[in-house]
């Protein structure tokens, strides 16, 4: 007994991988539930307009931090920052009364802002002048904000996750050395593998959507060719990271778990779930290097504030960089003897042959 269990030992060390599974994924997991994993939002960005502005805007308090005074601005310039992202709440101060505009697809932060203005004089349930208005989801429908974050979720598995394991297995049963002496070109090769798994994807996410329009109600009030086009660039980025976790990885087990130790970071960090304003700055700022991120506030912009494409709020090159490094270094790293995807050579003659 004493020797099998010395025999584990070394090999548990000599597998990196899954060392590293063991002892990363619980220290990841308790910083992320330590200080992510919260629906209390303390800080809320607000934008205040109106010839009323400086007066409203000094007295209010945390969780309130007032971003912009425009005392130039009216309600159709509230009403444009809410739809493009860059606030959450605003307050219209015009000398007849107080109008705050909550965006509904911040869902914690309306909430929030609902509550503490309770706590604002002036703006209680007695102070008589502020109207609360919710626009893009007036009835605060958790199903709102979800389905959207979904749609991400289900590309993000289908592209890391599915991908590597495919790859993987070619390369197991011996399809991918088989390729490497017919006369295609790497090019042809690559597309033939990824072309699948994007048409799947976009199969996936035209379903996810359609149910979630007809079952749950969720709102489309953006255009379908924007989305359509920031679906396909975050397919591209996820299937540049499932591209790279098959080519270092060696056999199905050390994809799926290099899979889900990219996955879960995604889907605990990236707003899916936990909204980001509750987040502490150290672990919010992971956030801005995982791609579900910018694809769920893409997403949620689009079908519920009809957000456009070009809308100065969200930055979709913020994805790009990580499909490219993903379909770039994937050959590079390859890890011998075996062939990396994409890298196609020759077979080597046995030495038995005879010239």
């Amino acid at each position: 007994m004493r020797a099998m269990i010395v025999k584990e030992f070394r090999q548990l060390r000599r597998d990196r991988r899954t060392l590293a599974m063991l002892i990363v994924l619980p220290v990841l997991l308790l910083v992320v539930f330590g200080y992510a994993a919260s629906f209390k939002v303390t800080r809320i960005h607000t934008t205040v307009v109106g010839p009323q502005a400086k007066a409203v805007a000094a007295q209010l308090h945390a969780p309130f931090d007032v971003a912009r005074v425009d005392v130039a601005g009216g309600r159709g310039y509230a009403v444009a920052q809410l739809r493009d992202g860059r606030t959450p709440v605003a307050f219209v101060a015009n000398p007849t009364g107080i109008s705050v505009l909550l965006d509904g697809s911040e869902l914690f932060a309306a909430n929030a802002a609902r509550t503490a203005l309770a706590e604002v004089p002036g703006f209680g349930a007695r102070g008589a002048s502020a109207r609360v208005e919710i626009l893009f989801n007036p009835k605060l429908k958790t199903s709102a904000i979800m389905v959207p974050g979904l749609a991400g979720l289900i590309l993000l598995f289908i592209g890391t996750l599915i991908t590597s394991l495919g790859v993987v297995r070619e390369r197991q049963a011996g399809t991918l050395e088989q390729l490497a002496v017919m006369p295609f070109r790497p090019r042809d090769v690559f597309l033939g593998k990824v072309a699948p798994y994007f048409l799947v994807g976009m199969i996936d996410l035209c379903a996810v959507l359609a149910i979630g329009v007809a079952l749950f109600g969720v709102p489309f009030r953006g255009s379908v060719a924007a989305l359509g086009v920031s679906a396909l660039l975050f397919l591209f980025v996820t299937l540049g990271i499932g591209v790279l976790i098959s080519t270092v990885s060696q056999n199905q087990g050390q994809a799926i778990q290099l899979a889900m130790m990219a996955i879960m970071p995604q889907i605990l960090l990236s707003g899916l779930i936990f909204p980001l304003a509750s987040m502490a700055a150290g672990v919010r700022w992971i956030s801005y290097l995982l791609p579900l991120r910018y694809f769920t506030e893409i997403s949620r912009g689009i079908m519920l504030r009809g957000e456009s494409i070009g809308a100065p709020g969200r930055d979709r090159t913020g994805m790009t960089p990580f499909g490219i490094g993903g379909f770039s270094y994937s050959p590079r790293l390859s890890p011998p003897p075996e062939p990396a995807f994409g890298v196609w050579s020759a077979p080597r003659p046995s030495p038995d042959v005879r010239h």
